[in-house]
């Protein structure tokens, strides 16, 4: 009775440690918010979608999320 236990608990432990690795990372306890990991958000001078700051083209101390809106300059009015 006690092998099958102990190789019942061995069982549940891989079961365990498999799914817990092919789940993939998990948030990081440390209170960050998701957006945090991806830099600071700005906002289109021409249509004005929220984006990381890293994939925005800047121009002029302006920041855009496409090449066309960045062409196009800021938005009059």
């Amino acid at each position: 009775m006690g092998r099958l236990l102990l190789i019942l608990a061995i069982v549940i432990a891989v079961v365990w440690l498999l799914r817990r690795a092919l789940a993939g990372p998990r948030k990081q306890a440390s209170g960050e918010s998701p957006g945090a990991a991806g830099g600071d958000l700005v906002s289109c001078a021409h249509c004005g979608v929220n984006l990381p700051k890293t994939e925005a083209r800047s121009a002029g101390g302006r920041y855009y999320c496409s090449e066309e809106h960045w062409r196009a300059g800021p938005r009059e009015g």
